[in-house]
This record gives structure tokens, sequence and C-alpha cells, in this order.
């Protein structure tokens, strides 16, 4: 079976669903289930982050909105690129990626 992957470049707007677990969920909270104890929630949370730069075995390094950095391997399936519409209706919620910050790897 041939499975479709997807290629990522410097500068790629993704969207990451982020696990978490806390007393009380925020607003943009998906999939929200109490816990068997009962004193905390479990959802999932979209993050908006940026490609910084692709790695020879094949792992993004992402730009967070704080200035932070997550490794993530691109075929994760919690990793997607954003749509045409996401990048245009949610532009805010992505870290600007200045040239400065992208790591330009030479052939």
């Amino acid at each position: 079976m041939f499975h479709w992957r997807t290629r990522y470049r410097i500068g790629d707007k993704v969207i990451y669903i982020q696990d978490k677990a806390t007393p009380s969920p925020g607003p943009r909270a998906k999939n929200i289930y109490p816990c068997p104890a009962g004193d905390l929630y479990v959802y999932q949370v979209e993050k908006y982050w940026v490609v910084k730069d692709v790695l020879p075995d094949g792992t993004l390094v992402l730009a967070t909105r704080r200035g932070k950095e997550r490794h993530v391997p691109s075929d994760d399936r919690r990793l997607r690129k954003a749509s045409w519409w996401e990048r245009l209706t949610r532009a805010h919620r992505f870290p600007e990626l200045s040239t400065a910050q992208a790591v330009t790897r030479a052939a």
C-alpha cells in the first residue's frame, strides 16, 4: 500500500494537535473528557507553529509563538499543514518566522 508523505519546507505553517490535562480547559479546548478521579480534564488544543528547519532524518524543527522550538517527526499523525483557509483566517495565531530565524542547510 502506498502511503502519502507530506513534504514540509521551511516557512510552512502547520497545526499540531497537543494533548493536555488540567483542572480547567481553556476556550480553544476540543474533545474534553473528565479523568476517572474527577480532578482533571483531558482535552486537545490546536497549536499553530511554523517549520523552522527540516533535519536530514525527517524531523521537523517547529517555531512556537513564544519563541520555543519543538522537534516533531514529519510523519506524526497529530501534525498537518494548515489549509489556505486556516492560513487566512488564523494568520494572527502563527508565529512570524524571520529570515534570521530560519536555518539554511548547504547541500
